[in-house]
């Protein structure tokens, strides 16, 4: 898996101004030829008590998101964050959970990271072992995999009482580059897919976790 209120009043900037305005005809009136009245030389208290202009904060330079390429894996990838709705055993909390999985599953192609995929994929789901066990393996020997995101444009959840809970997925995933320690590729590209996928859910109680996945035929 931001807004601004703009205050349009006129009456007291009206009354800034005019102010402001005033002050320039009264600092014309005493720039005539008439001398000065002694002691009136130094600057006055309000002149002299004015705070010099604050530094304005640099704000702090998030870490930008690099894809992988050739020159190297990615770089500073997102973690995906479960929705609060993903909690909830409703037809909307198991689309929006599967729709973390796969953002979960997309993280593990880029990172080489399968942790949290372990932790919300079921111990008998062997589909999901083997997508941990196949990026564990491109992973190694300082490889990194280049490519290969994943989308799911469409997600359909039924829940109904005594029926195993699923969702129809569209999977679309680009092509997958395996990139050696020196950028080569480490053999030929997968070619990109759009597919169907069967992802088979249960609620524990306290969230969602896959318990078999399998590709539509």
């Amino acid at each position: 898996m931001t807004s601004r209120n703009v205050r349009t009043s006129a009456g007291p900037r009206a009354g800034v101004v005019a102010l402001a305005v005033a002050g320039v005809f009264l600092l014309a009136g005493c720039s005539g030829g008439a001398p000065a009245d002694p002691g009136t030389g130094s600057p006055s208290a309000s002149e002299s008590a004015s705070p010099s202009p604050s530094a304005t904060p640099t704000p702090t330079p998030s870490a930008v998101y690099k894809p992988a390429d050739a020159t190297g894996p990615a770089q500073n990838v997102p973690v995906p964050v479960l929705p609060e709705v993903a909690k909830t055993e409703t037809k909307e909390g198991l689309e929006a959970f599967v729709r973390y999985w796969y953002q979960v599953l997309d993280y593990s192609y880029q990172t080489g990271d399968s942790t949290i995929l372990q932790k919300i994929s079921g111990p008998a789901c062997v589909f999901c072992a083997g997508l941990g066990d196949g990026i564990a393996e491109s992973w190694k020997d300082g490889r990194w995999i280049s490519g290969g995101r994943v989308e799911t444009p469409v997600i359909t959840g039924t829940l109904e009482p005594g029926k195993e809970p699923y969702a129809v997925v569209q999977v679309i995933q680009a092509i997958i580059e395996i990139r050696n320690a020196d950028g080569s590729l480490h053999q030929a590209p997968t070619p990109a897919t759009n597919t169907g996928s069967r992802a088979a859910v249960k609620f524990d109680g306290n969230s969602w976790i896959l318990t078999d996945l399998g590709l539509i035929r």
